[in-house]
Formats: structure tokens, C-alpha cells, sequence
């Protein structure tokens, strides 16, 4: 889950360890649904806000928009029979936009909370995140707890940055964040931390672009699950039925598993 504004400046970023931005997934700023993004029929064109800093779910790939997010939403809206075009707003500017008006729809691995429920509508759940420990292969550790006294990497900003912080403190010295998941996977692996902890998808996807290192990833029970939603302006309900009634299609067809599986493999 992301939480904050300054944890993904740099949107393609080659590391130590050979972690690539992979070139998977549809071409993001193409209009999905029936028809044109002109709406020669005189339908609607929704504009999909997102934040195109957050591999493998959105990024930014030439000048396209890509990811698990996007081909998610294009499915949605082909199943539901609805038009989009998409909008790199980034993080903050998305919410803004809905607010104002500019943008009707949002994706960007936006995590459900009551908090947000209270001024934005969710979709139905489209994908379940829970946090990760990544570790040395021989390494003795079986749960967060584990990590006391040791040196972790976290992307700032993040659900895993807070679980380390009520784990250990928020001053907790052997905490140490960047601005994102490639930098501390490259720091685990150069020995300058002892562990890793992240959302599932963001480190799965990373540490399985490393050949010929050996690690393990760890489950910690303790960890909340985190359900990403679509959000939408409270009251808009229209855009709502429709995003919901695709969402519901794509998961009976399959298709919504297919696009899981493309990006981080079987369940």
C-alpha cells in the first residue's frame, strides 16, 4: 500500500541486480470499452486517474501507461461495455481530481480504508496485498519479530515502513527507507541491509527478476490484509454500478485471474 507522495521519482530504474521494468501489459493511454475515446455514439468517456510510479501495478513505459492496474480497469470496462481514457496524475493530484471533477475514476493500488470510504465510493476488491520478509536463504528468521536489532529496508512511505515502526519504534535505528522497492532489493542483495519488508506484489515481482541469488520470502500471520479498491467520487454512482458489474465479470470469466497470473504467476 502506498501512502505517501515522495516514494517513486525515478520510474525506471535499472539496479545492481538486474531488477527491470518489464514490458507486460496494454498500452495504458488507449481508450477501452466499445467504441472510441471521441464517443461517436455519444456515450460517456470516463477519464481513470492513476499514478504511473508503482511497478508492476502502474508505470510508465516510453510514453504509455502499463501495469496489472491498467490492464485490470481496461478489462473492467471492456466487460462492463463502458468508454475510458486514462491520466498519469500522480499520487495526491488523483484525489484531487476526483474532488474537482477532472478525473471520475481511480486505480492506482488504492488500499480500502474506512478513512477514505468517508469521502470516496470503493469497488468491490480487486486484488489482496499483505506484507513480505525478505531474508537470506540460510537466514533463521520466521516472523518480524525476528528482525529486532537487525538492519531492514523499506520503500518510504509504505505499509512496510509502518509495520517496522509499530514493531520497533518510530525511531528505530536499523530502519532504513528509499524512495523505492528496486534500491532496497539491490541493498539486500549488496549486503547493506539484513532484510526487506514490502507489499507482496511490488517485492515478489522484483526479487524474481534476480538470477542466481539466493533468498527466501516469509509470510509474517500478524500482517493485516489489505484489499485494493476503485474509487470514485462519494455519490457517483452510475460510474460505480458499472465499474462493479465489469469487476464482477472479469472474476467469474477468469480474466481477472489471467491478468494476476500474467504479472506475478500462479496463487
Amino acid at each position: 500500500m502506498r501512502i505517501g507522495t515522495n516514494w517513486f521519482k525515478s520510474l525506471a530504474l535499472v539496479v545492481g541486480v538486474g531488477v527491470l521494468l518489464a514490458g507486460c501489459g496494454s498500452g495504458g493511454q488507449q481508450t477501452s470499452g466499445n467504441g472510441g475515446a471521441s464517443g461517436g455514439s455519444g456515450d460517456k468517456v470516463y477519464v481513470v486517474g492513476t499514478d504511473a510510479a508503482y511497478p508492476p501495478f502502474q508505470m510508465l513505459e516510453a510514453d504509455k501507461i502499463s501495469g496489472h492496474d491498467i490492464d485490470v480497469m481496461n478489462a473492467i470496462a471492456e466487460a462492463g461495455g463502458f468508454k475510458i481514457e486514462w491520466k498519469n496524475t500522480g499520487w495526491d493530484p488523483l484525489f484531487d481530481g476526483l474532488d474537482k471533477g477532472t478525473v471520475d475514476i481511480g486505480i492506482s493500488s488504492i488500499t480500502i480504508t474506512e478513512k477514505r470510504k468517508e469521502k470516496y465510493d470503493f469497488s468491490d476488491s480487486y486484488f489482496e496485498a499483505n506484507q513480505l520478509i525478505l531474508v537470506a536463504e540460510d537466514s533463521p528468521v520466521t516472523k518480524l519479530a525476528d528482525l529486532k536489532g537487525k538492519k531492514i529496508g523499506v520503500q518510504a512511505a509504505t505499509t512496510g515502513e509502518e509495520v517496522v515502526k509499530k514493531a520497533f519504534g518510530d525511531t528505530y535505528e536499523g530502519l532504513k527507507g528509499y524512495d523505492d522497492m528496486p534500491s532496497s532489493v539491490d541493498d539486500f542483495f549488496n549486503g547493506r541491509v539484513e532484510a526487506v519488508v514490502g507489499d507482496n506484489g511490488v517485492l515478489s515481482y522484483y526479487v524474481n527478476k534476480v538470477k542466481d541469488k539466493k533468498f527466501k520470502l516469509i509470510k509474517d500471520d500478524s500482517f493485516e490484509k489489505e484489499f485494493y479498491g476503485i474509487i470514485v467520487k462519494k455519490g457517483n454512482t452510475d460510474a460505480m454500478n458499472k465499474i462493479n458489474d465489469g469487476l464482477k465479470k472479469i472474476k467469474e470469466n477468469g480474466k481477472l485471474q489471467e491478468i494476476y497470473t500474467q504479472y506475478f504467476g500462479n496463487k
